[in-house]
């Protein structure tokens, strides 16, 4: 038989060749019973040509695969990804990696995402985030807080970066803090565990009528409570007091002991987060105002610690000047630098 003569049939987009054969009975009763009809044997004897009753397109499978399983029509595979990605908002281009699909996003850049992920998109329980779009946008905002973005995180924390301020030092920052630059430099400026800080009492009157407190540290506690803590710029709130503590360390400390005491005095003072959930933008530690005395005396001891403290170390800095005094040579070899005269013979 001369090639021109050789009977042919498309499939799709393939001209395929039909392979001589018969075509049994219980081939058809099997292929009817999966949904699908049998048109012709294709290639050779080892593949079928089928038409799917559901879509009435057209297919090549193995006999192999009809006997012993279910072919999978890629017509309706296609059609259900790409009805998948316009759910989620994205392009279909192709299928990618087992479980993965190649994906235009609406803002032009191509990425790969599992399908699973898709469907919680177009579920609404997630989004999509574009790689390179993400990395632009960290770029622009740590310029404009006088920041470089060098990379991912060494630590691998997926919520930070790492960064080089302009004086040169190196940092790991989170992604939301560069985005409101609620953070300093641990190169060029004091961090907020040397920095000032305090302790401070709030009052909050809710909705309901009753009235809590909160005690917390803060390096401003004024713009804490207007600025982070309020939900309604008219919220009935007031700062009614204030502990100077001299390092955020410090107050750190002292206010986890405070809630430890607190916990452990009134147990049942501490207001359940559905009482003030759109009311204060805090998780926890919020008190009933009945324990506000208490709280008070409490603060009244914190000031106390302070101020001792505070005499200590300057009833020390007395004894180191009178020391030094007496003996200059000390104090000079606290002044002389690493590396100092010594350090260059050879």
């Amino acid at each position: 038989m001369s090639r021109s003569t050789i009977p042919t049939m498309t499939f799709g987009n393939r001209r395929c060749v039909i392979a001589p054969g018969p075509i049994h009975p219980h081939w058809q009763k099997i292929a009817g019973d999966k949904g699908f009809d049998i048109i012709a044997r294709i290639r050779d004897r080892y593949h079928l040509g089928l038409r799917h009753h559901a879509c009435g397109r057209d297919m090549i499978a193995k006999l192999y695969t009809l006997r012993t399983a279910a072919p999978l029509c890629p017509h309706c595979l296609s059609d259900r990804r790409r009805e998948l990605c316009d759910g989620a908002g994205v392009t279909f281009i192709a299928p990618a990696r087992p479980h993965y699909l190649r994906i235009r996003l609406p803002c032009g850049h191509e990425a790969e995402r599992q399908q699973e992920f898709l469907e919680r998109v177009k579920a609404g329980q997630t989004e999509i985030r574009c790689g390179p779009c993400l990395e632009a946008r960290l770029k622009a905002e740590a310029e404009e807080h006088g920041w470089t973005l060098i990379g991912p995180d060494p630590n691998g924390v997926r919520s930070h970066r790492l960064y080089r301020h302009v004086c040169g030092h190196v940092q790991r920052v989170a992604m939301a803090n560069m985005q409101t630059g609620r953070f300093t430099c641990h190169g060029c400026a004091g961090a907020w565990t040397t920095d000032p800080s305090h302790i401070y009492l709030m009052r909050f009157i809710l909705r309901s009528g009753r009235i809590a407190v909160k005690v917390g540290f803060s390096r401003n506690p004024w713009s804490r409570l207007r600025h982070q803590l309020v939900t309604d710029r008219d919220q009935d709130a007031a700062l009614i007091r204030v502990v100077a503590v001299p390092t955020g360390h410090q107050a750190l400390r002292y206010e986890k002991r405070l809630h430890m005491t607190l916990r452990t005095l009134f147990p049942g003072a501490e207001l359940d987060r559905a009482e003030f959930a759109s009311e204060v933008r805090v998780l926890s530690e919020l008190y009933c105002g009945s324990i506000e005395p208490e709280v008070n005396a409490l603060l009244d001891d914190i000031e106390l610690r302070i101020a001792a403290l505070s005499r200590r170390r300057a009833k020390l800095r007395r004894k180191q000047a009178r020391h030094d005094e007496r003996h200059p040579r000390n104090r000079q070899r606290r002044k002389r630098p690493a590396g100092g005269p010594q350090a260059g013979r050879g």
